[in-house]
């Protein structure tokens, strides 16, 4: 009697050793004497104890952090790179079949890859096309990482470390473009006056009332700006028609 209550506890104690639980998360691939049986969970579910081996897997997303990476662009300039990769476990059989560290795997994956494609661009891509770039290395290590049931959701481009004289040159550079730019604009503003001048001449010699006009509107501003001599223009003329007068009349008259 007391063997068999023994053995009975055995049994038991088998039994309730092969009910597993994985979280809604989780999945469970099960090897039956070695051979894959077929992914599990989640909930509870019972495996053969000794007989049946499960590796658990996580299914979330997982975050890699790319350590910054010093490589050389395409045009010979020495930087360092660093990205986030985002990835999901889509088969988790053949996450675990397919490929010995599936995490190690991913890194490196993504350190090599990321290194190849910033190796491919010059330094003017890499610091304004980050997406494009990203993109390209997401491409390829989705392609990569694909066999092991693995897809690559995104991958991000953190920072961009270039060296201290480089940093001076393009400060150098992008002075230089500041002062083209606002000597074209000061150009172009030169050219746009002198048309309209060219236009208020011809406007002035087909009426000349116009000039005097304006030199009237000059005696307003001046007189505006409360300064304590005030010069006053007269048309070359009028100045003209007044000696014409003073010869013309008797020196009587005159006095």
């Amino acid at each position: 009697m007391g063997y068999a209550f023994a053995l009975l506890i055995i049994l038991a104690t088998l039994a309730f050793s092969g009910l597993k639980l994985d979280r809604e998360y989780q999945r469970g691939v099960i090897f039956r004497l070695g051979r894959s049986k077929g992914v599990m969970g989640p909930g509870v579910y019972w495996v053969i104890p000794i007989v049946d081996q499960k590796a658990q897997v996580d299914i979330r997303t997982k975050t890699v952090d790319i350590e910054p990476q010093e490589t050389v662009t395409a045009d010979s300039v020495t930087i360092r790179v660093n990205a986030v990769l985002y990835y999901q476990i889509i088969d988790p059989m053949k996450a675990i079949i397919k490929v010995e560290n599936y995490q190690i795997a991913v890194y490196q994956t993504a350190l090599t890859t990321l290194r190849n494609v910033v190796g491919q661009n010059i330094l003017d891509d890499v610091l304004q096309n980050r997406d494009k770039i990203s993109n390209k290395v997401k491409e390829i290590v989705d392609e990569i990482t694909e066999p092991w049931g693995i897809v690559v959701e995104r991958v991000e481009m953190k920072d961009v470390e270039i060296p201290p004289s480089m940093q001076r040159a393009m400060a150098k550079e992008a002075e230089a473009v500041r002062e083209k730019r606002s000597r074209i604009i000061k150009a172009e503003a030169e050219q746009e006056a002198s048309i309209k001048l060219a236009e208020a001449s011809r406007n002035i010699v087909a009426n000349p009332a116009a000039l005097e006009l304006r030199r009237l509107q000059m005696l307003s501003e001046i007189g505006t700006e409360n300064n304590t001599t005030t010069i006053i223009m007269l048309p070359s003329d009028v100045v003209q028609a007044a000696k014409n007068l003073s010869d013309v009349l008797p020196k009587g008259e005159q006095q």
